[in-house]
Formats: structure tokens, sequence, C-alpha cells
């Protein structure tokens, strides 16, 4: 897929200067880049900010979205992703958005990005220092699984009292014979926080472990910031004789490029009752072929 030129999603006689420069007011953006402070300065805490009214339907990522409208500058290199996909309908306008209102260039290679805005995954290319990775976020309370009370959750986080949570998963175990849970695996960040890291897939968990790139978790239904600072230790959840697994992909190879070593989505082919395999992310297939052909996508 070919980066968006920054005036090809927009009318010939359009101009980005009717609008704030990305949407939001500068006192919206100041107020956001405040509380992304203090939610970087407490790893895994879940800071309140005051969300906006902006052009996206809820769930589409309207906290992802404010923090990304709140951070860019002129000279940043965006990329939209939703579940590894550079052209699905929300990565498209999320990124036509952002582009109408900046003017800034995007693209689809992840190297080449210096804010990647994503949804439910994180890239297969590993990401590098000054890099900022922005989540979309639909739930941020983990503990939601274990208590409905917003009140009570967060005096549990305060007295770090993690102890439902831990029975939780062991009745998991007990029932079902390990830990089932497939997304929203809970996490301990710097030894202190539980955090929800999104709806990654189990496969992206250790992806978030001492990256070098800064992580920030926006939710724009419940107003909450959290951050995962370069370099910050992650752990899953996990029994000392029970340890942490990714999914399992059994030999399953990418239909397209071949790769096994990244997540990869079953999808339906015309013949039926078949399936194939392919590799989610999608600008790492595209560099993956690029590579067995000689082409380095100059």
């Amino acid at each position: 897929m070919k980066a968006d030129s920054p005036r090809s999603l927009l009318d010939p006689n359009a101009d980005c200067r009717r609008h704030a420069f990305a949407y939001l007011d500068e006192s919206a953006k100041r107020e956001i880049r405040r509380q992304t402070l203090k939610a970087v300065a407490i790893p895994g805490h879940q800071v309140p900010f005051a969300g906006r009214e902006i052009p996206i339907a809820r769930g589409w990522g309207t906290g992802g979205l404010q923090l990304t409208m709140s951070l860019i500058g002129p000279k940043d290199v965006l990329k939209v992703i939703d579940q590894g996909c550079d052209g699905s309908v929300n990565a498209v306008n999320l990124r036509r958005l952002a582009t109408m209102t900046t003017g800034c260039r995007t693209v689809s290679r992840t190297c080449e990005a210096t804010l990647i805005q994503t949804r439910h995954t994180v890239p297969e290319t590993p990401l590098a220092a000054g890099q900022i990775l922005i989540f979309q976020v639909p739930y941020p309370e983990i503990l939601r699984l274990v208590e409905p009370s917003e009140t009570v959750t967060r005096r549990m986080h305060a007295e770090a009292d993690y102890h439902r949570m831990w029975t939780f998963l062991y009745e998991n175990v007990v029932q079902w014979g390990g830990i089932t849970i497939g997304f929203r695996y809970p996490v301990k960040v710097h030894g202190r926080y539980l955090m929800d890291p999104s709806p990654i897939p189990r496969w992206d968990i250790p992806k978030l472990d001492r990256s070098p790139a800064l992580m920030l978790f926006g939710a724009g239904r419940e107003k909450r910031i959290y951050a995962l600072p370069p370099f910050t230790r992650v752990e899953p959840l996990a029994f000392t004789d029970l340890p942490f697994e990714v999914e399992q992909q059994f030999g399953a190879r990418c239909a397209r490029c071949g790769a096994s070593d990244a997540f990869l989505d079953e999808i339906p082919v015309e013949e039926a009752g078949k399936t194939c395999w392919a590799c989610s992310d999608t600008d790492y297939c595209d560099q993956r072929l690029a590579d067995k052909r000689g082409d380095n996508g100059a």
C-alpha cells in the first residue's frame, strides 16, 4: 500500500488551515498533554482527562485519536492501523481526518512513522526509540473482570490489592485446565499497577516489555489515559507452575509471504470449507515479500 499524499484525500480547493491544527483547540491539546505527562510519570496508572467531541463515533477510537491529535506536529509522520491493516475502514477514515487537519505525511511502513495509532495489535516490525505507539482502548479497567464498582477498583489499585484477579485466573485454570483469556490479558507494570493492555492478542504481550518506544493508551468513552514509558518492565500474570504462553499456531504459515513468526489470521477462501493463514500486519507481510524479491521498497 502506497503512502497517502498529504493532499490526496482533500478537495483540490480545500485548505487545512480552515481548521484548527489537528482539529482540537489549543487548550484541549494542552490539557491532554498535561495528563499524558502524568500518565508517563506513573506507568500503568489511569489518569482522567476531559475528553472532547470529535467527528467520529464512539467506539471508533476517540481516545486514541485525541492523543494523536494532541501530540502530532507539522514534521511528524503518521501511520494508522486497525488490527494490523492499513486499509480498513477505521484506519482509512482516521488517517483521512488527520491528513485533512494537519497536512502531515502518512505512511504504511512502520519504521518510517514517528506516530503510530493502532487498534488491537502491536506492529510486528520492532519499534525504535523516538517512536510513539498510541492505542485505541475500549475498556481501560482490567479489574472490571472481577469488580463492577469504579470506586472499589480505584481503591484496589491504590492498595495494590489484586488478589481477586489471581482468584479469577485460578478458577479459570481449575475449570479449563489453563488460562483461556485470549485478549486483554492482565499485565503488571513495573512491579506495581495491574494494567489492561487493550484488546491485543497474547502474541503481542511480550512486545510491551522494555520496548524502546513510548506507548500511550487512550480510552475516549471512559476518558482515561495511561502509559508505558520506554524500557518499562511489563509482566503478564502467570503462576509459577503454569507459565504465560502465547497463541499456538501449530506450524501455520502466511499464504502470501510464508511467515510463521508473526501473528496470523485465519481467513476463508473461495473453496467451501477451506481456510488459509495470512499475516495480521500487512506492512510486515509486504516487506517480507519485498525482501524475497530483492526489492527494498525504495
